[in-house]
């Protein structure tokens, strides 16, 4: 479902917006393209830092297995 809203945009906006248009899309289907775009990659960001600090919050206790796994090992 759509819904219709009214937003005002600088001219430099509206210029990069028209230059960036893909043939036969309306300046409507361009700008909403444009920001699902955006908050995809936000999305996808956030969520890759989400991991990272997962990942950070762990990382003492696999570096110390890992070491644990390499003294086993022994010298070659």
């Amino acid at each position: 479902m759509k819904s219709k809203t009214s937003i005002t945009l600088s001219e430099d906006i509206l210029v990069r917006v028209k230059r960036v248009a893909r043939k036969g899309e309306s300046r409507s289907e361009t700008i909403e393209r444009l920001l699902r775009e955006r908050l995809n990659d936000e999305a996808a960001r956030r969520a890759r830092e989400r991991e990272v600090a997962q990942i950070n919050r762990h990382a003492d206790a696999l570096n110390a297995e890992a070491a644990d796994v390499l003294a086993y090992q022994g010298e070659p």
